[in-house]
């Protein structure tokens, strides 16, 4: 199966991003892909973190970024794994869940995952602290995805920040899933780290390959992020990235290499139950 993780600078514009985004799963679909990942944010990175307040969209209420995304996958026949758009907390003007939508390529959607970590990080030159604005998800959510190479691809979802959280992917794994999604939106500081590392890591100890969107650039507000949209195999080898700007990052997925890597390394039916640590004794 042939993916793609899409890569954008995204503006405080959303009828812009959209329209740059429309452009990318075109491409995508062009380049041969059946699936494609758009990132974190990719409808709006504002000049400050409450724009996206006046942006969110009531669950299912057929507002704009909603009716895009569906009308998007079926234009181009796509599965698309709709990076995040704010949706309201009901009974809170002050939040939003940052929730990733996924759409069939007949327009159908089919899961809906809000971010489970909320970011928060803090240096003499910069300060995040997604709180002040997201109410976090409480779901692990997958999805089913039948591919045209007669392979059932079992998807995990997450975004960003939850990449440095291994044990939602370890309950991922105890579900089945052997393909991980991550949209997101790495600040450059701690992109240039760990993003790689991250991602490499979570391939590797779940022998799933990671489909990873990305935002990179500098952007309006001048928040600077890191990029490298990039699709990681089973064996944590990096198939395709895309280091900085609009763009993608496409590969191929072979269900039957993963099942060989699988089969060779069976580390996940390695795992074993332990109790909690305790204290050692002096000597």
């Amino acid at each position: 199966m042939r993916v793609a993780a899409l890569q954008t600078v995204s503006t405080p514009r959303l009828t812009d991003n959209l329209a740059r985004a429309a452009e990318l799963l075109a491409l995508a679909r062009a380049a041969g892909a059946e699936l494609a990942v758009l990132p974190e944010y990719f409808v709006l990175m504002g000049l400050a973190d409450t724009d996206k307040l006046a942006l969110a969209e009531a669950d299912g209420d057929g507002g704009p970024m909603q009716t895009w995304l569906a009308a998007q996958a079926r234009e181009h026949g796509l599965w698309i794994v709709g990076g995040t758009v704010p949706l309201r907390v009901p009974g809170d003007p002050q939040r939003v869940f940052n929730s990733c939508l996924v759409h069939a390529p007949d327009g159908s959607r089919v899961a809906r995952y809000d971010k489970i970590h909320l970011f928060r990080f803090a240096t003499e030159h910069e300060a995040y602290d997604e709180a002040r604005v997201l109410r976090r998800g409480q779901q692990p959510v997958y999805f089913d995805l039948p591919s045209r190479d007669g392979h059932r691809w079992r998807v995990g979802l997450s975004v960003c920040y939850d990449l440095r959280f291994p044990e939602l992917y370890r309950q991922y794994a105890d579900a089945g899933v052997d393909l991980i999604t991550v949209p997101a939106a790495f600040t450059h500081t701690t992109g240039q780290a760990h993003w790689e590392l991250l991602l490499r890591a979570r391939a590797v100890e779940n022998l799933s390959p990671v489909i990873a969107a990305a935002q990179g650039g500098v952007h309006e507000s001048g928040r600077r992020t890191w990029g490298h949209a990039m699709v990681v195999g089973p064996w944590g080898e990096v198939l395709a990235v895309q280091a900085q700007g609009w763009g993608m990052a496409v590969a191929e997925l072979d269900a039957t290499e993963l099942a060989r890597c699988r089969s060779q390394l069976p580390a996940l039916s390695h795992r074993t139950a332990f109790s909690a640590p305790v204290r050692g004794a002096a000597a």
